[in-house]
């Protein structure tokens, strides 16, 4: 055991100082609906009555509705449940689908909320009213009202139906960075198959008349694709039909408009509405750029519906603020558990209806992360069911990246003087797998004359992290992370490495690991028998940190790095709104800012030699930490720590 950095820390499990061990990441809200315990209860006198029954009758997208209903017998306890398509009986069930006899209910409600939400007397009178907000799916709509709970329901009375005037409608554009500088591509969803309409993209540069047509190749899957449940069974839900277009040569930071298009069979056309976009700048162009990162986003509903356990409800506001400042943001990038919609599938629709008014502007890049990709015996690195049954299928459907393979979710997009290396913790990233050799050649294809600026996004934290989650591991970060890529950090001068999957935001000094790796072992478990019985008698929890001189803090410097940098900053930037996870009371000395809130992060390069980092509370955007690098490519190609190119006294 070394000398060296020995701290002892008494971390307190009692009043006033215990550390819960939380699960970051909740459930599902949809999961606490015992749905295979759902019964038809019709009673004569309760009632439920929805109005308007057409929505979107000029052209939205998005509708409120108002539910009036009664109940001879209410109970607090009673609730009301948003089904789509609106005949959600066992009789529409899949043969597959084991619940095809009583109980009557095969499928889960798209939200749900509690009937005396805004009506605080239901409970006395059994009357109530509700709003609730509606997006276009593809299908009709119905509502139920349940009385017994969420772990007994029984239907006692079930709306008229409700749909939008063409439910059809192509909805909800994601741009994404094509597979070269100068292509931008858009994804979208509607209801029209091949077998019905020709899909394509009306663009052309803003303000000119002469418009081109880019057709769209078309995707979908079905229930067989999905590989458990709750995905292939109660939360399965058509999701209509995914195209996506690619717009060609376009012009460097250059506005286009562009609306999506459906050519019926018999010569109809269905319109969007117009959008519009800038394009990238060429690789290396020298110009203001700005990027907003964020990890476990996920959704939330503005009627209140869904969410009555707080699962996620920093994501409207890290939406709101991102919508807010979208005129300062060129690209975004998603790093990881997108909408935590956990085998539910209508909860993807209602995603990418939250994030339209961004990813319809500006490229919204995505990573893969565990409630994506996660599932027994499938492939993924991790063997857990964090994806319930959608075992990376709608994360490679719904939105495009440009990957070599959707299914191998690691790529890397240029964006002027930014080269992003974006890595897929759920396939094993170590030495000698094939994204230990995309990640290597990633960094090393680069040229920092050009794009000085290098950056490197994974969901699961591969560097370092103060998340309680880890520390219990002992680890300070995801076992086995920093092991293989540590090397490949140090080598390619990578300036930033950023992740999710802990839901609060950290950032680290300028990180050199010298001698080796070690990981593993930097958190001991410290203790003689009069120790332990000073735990038990006292109820604390002593444990002995090793501050490993072998984890080098190449900079005390904390706002302002100028020169050679000589190491790697990470930052956790998980905040993006799900459920916040607590740190470790420990602090080590790499750490040098925490917190535990919503929030987001922001890069601006204002040339090849300036970088500023920000990061924003969703809260209010308000900036509450931030740093520069100020340097130049002299500074790229200097020795690091302990070790210098190979030269010669040869002449």
């Amino acid at each position: 055991m070394q000398v060296f950095g020995f701290i002892l820390l008494a971390v307190f499990w009692g009043i006033g100082g215990r550390l819960e061990r939380v699960t970051s990441h909740g459930d599902q809200p949809l999961s606490r609906i015992a749905i295979h315990k759902a019964v038809f209860a019709l009673n004569d006198h309760a009632y439920i009555k929805a109005s308007p029954l057409i929505l979107g009758l000029n052209g939205q997208n998005s509708e409120w509705l108002t539910l009036e209903f009664t109940t001879p017998n209410p109970s607090i306890d009673d609730w009301i449940g948003v089904f789509s398509p609106a005949n959600f009986s066992a009789s529409t069930c899949n043969a597959e689908n084991p619940r095809v006899s009583p109980p009557l209910l095969c499928t889960a409600p798209i939200k749900y909320q509690y009937a005396n939400y805004t009506s605080p007397k239901y409970s006395e009178t059994g009357k109530g009213l509700l709003k609730f907000q509606l997006i276009n799916q593809r299908s009709d709509f119905s509502f139920a009202l349940f009385t017994g709970g969420l772990l007994t329901p029984k239907v006692i009375a079930v709306t008229n139906k409700v749909a939008f005037a063409n439910p059809n409608a192509p909805v909800y554009p994601r741009l994404a960075q094509g597979k070269i500088w100068n292509e931008m591509t858009v994804t979208w969803t509607s209801g029209y198959g091949l077998d019905e309409a020709f899909p394509f993209v009306e663009w052309g540069p803003q303000g000119g008349e002469q418009k081109k047509h880019s057709p769209a190749g078309t995707l979908t899957f079905d229930r067989s694709t999905m590989c458990g449940a709750p995905a292939r069974t109660v939360g399965w839900r058509d999701p209509g039909f995914i195209h996506t277009s690619f717009l060609e040569e376009l012009w460097p930071n250059s506005v286009y408009t562009y609306k999506l298009g459906h050519k019926l069979f018999n010569g109809t056309y269905i319109w969007s509405q117009t959008y519009q976009f800038k394009s990238s700048p060429y690789p290396g162009q020298n110009s203001l750029q700005r990027v907003a990162i964020f990890g476990d986003m996920g959704k939330d509903e503005v009627d209140g519906s869904n969410e009555y356990n707080n699962y996620q409800r920093g994501s409207l506001n890290t939406t709101v603020q991102l919508i807010k400042d979208l005129k300062n943001i060129d690209i975004v990038f998603h790093i990881g558990d997108i909408c935590y919609a956990n085998g539910y599938l209508s909860q993807w629709d209602q995603f990418t209806s939250q994030v339209e008014p961004i990813a319809s502007t500006v490229p919204y890049m995505i990573a893969s992360g565990n409630h994506e990709r996660d599932w027994p015996g499938t492939g993924s690195f991790y063997g857990n069911m964090d994806s319930g049954g959608e075992c990376g299928v709608l994360a490679e459907t719904m939105f495009y990246v440009p990957a070599e393979n959707r299914a191998k979710f690691w790529y890397y997009t240029d964006y002027g003087m930014f080269r992003f290396c974006i890595a897929d913790t759920e396939h094993d990233w170590r030495e000698g797998t094939e994204q230990f050799n995309f990640i290597e050649h990633c960094l090393a294809s680069v040229d920092r004359q050009k794009q000085p600026w290098l950056i490197f996004l994974a969901h699961r934290v591969l560097g370092y992290s103060s998340g309680s989650y880890y520390v219990d591991k002992g680890s300070f970060g995801e076992p086995m992370g920093r092991e293989s890529l540590q090397k490949l950090w140090q080598k390619y001068k990578v300036d930033i490495a950023m992740y999710g999957h802990v839901h609060n935001y950290e950032r680290t000094c300028p990180i050199y690991q010298s001698g080796g790796n070690h990981s593993r072992g930097e958190l001991k478990k410290f203790g003689s028998l009069v120790e332990k019985w000073l735990a038990q008698i006292l109820k604390i929890n002593l444990c002995l940190y090793e501050l490993s001189p072998k984890n080098i803090c190449t900079n005390e410097e904390k706002r302002y790095y100028k020169g050679i940098l000589n190491g790697t900053i990470h930052v956790v930037a998980g905040g993006g709104g799900a459920s916040l996870s607590y740190f470790t009371p420990i602090q080590t000395k790499w750490s040098i800012f925490r917190d535990y809130n919503y929030g987001f992060v922001k890069l601006t390069a204002f040339d090849h030699s300036n970088l500023l980092f920000e990061y924003k509370k969703s809260r209010d955007g308000k900036v509450y930490d931030s740093f520069r690098i100020s340097r130049d490519y002299r500074d790229i190609l200097a020795c690091t720590v302990d070790s210098c190119p190979s030269t010669t006294l040869a002449s």
